[in-house]
């Protein structure tokens, strides 16, 4: 996908890169977009118990097609499971998530960026990959590393480094 790294296997945002080259010690928006496909809940104690190598293989590993979301889910259940000792919790799987609309930009995304004098056309979200589009979201929510939004907007073409003493 467009704006994307490999690094040790594991498909990232450049914003990404610090704690993805560090044992990929946080989820990477690729694996958190395949959660919420097969609805789970993976917590960070829980993904800091896993493997480098199962980090990767998550990141890498299909989960498009309703065969491989099954896969994807039983492969994960299993290794939280093997590396915890506890089952994975469950999480509702949203039927028409934000990020796939593309008739409309929720309006909280956009509040987001005006805390930075910016706008997201409808345009400029159509151009967007489903990923982008999914990252943008999270990273707004609370509870969230904030500080990712404004670098994301940059990476993804949206707003230039610099505009209004961003970056």
């Amino acid at each position: 996908m467009a704006g994307e790294l490999i690094d040790n296997g594991v498909q990232h945002f450049k914003f990404e890169e610090d704690f993805v080259e560090d044992n990929v010690r946080c989820i990477p928006m690729i694996v958190r977009f395949k959660l919420d496909a097969v609805g789970i809940k993976l917590k960070l104690a829980e993904w800091s118990r896993l493997h480098t190598n199962e980090r990767s293989m998550l990141a890498q590993e299909p989960c498009s097609t309703p065969v491989e979301k099954i896969m994807y889910l039983n492969n994960l259940r299993s290794l939280v499971r093997l590396r915890t000792g506890n089952e994975a919790t469950g999480l509702a799987i949203d039927k028409e998530p934000s990020w796939a609309n593309l008739k409309r930009i929720e309006p909280a995304l956009q509040d987001k960026a005006k805390e930075h004098n910016w706008h997201i056309t409808l345009e400029q979200w159509k151009s967007l990959n489903n990923l982008q589009r999914f990252a943008l979201l999270k990273l707004f929510r609370p509870g969230h590393e904030n500080k990712n939004f404004p670098k994301a907007m940059v990476e993804f073409g949206l707003v230039k480094a610099g505009v209004n003493g961003e970056l």
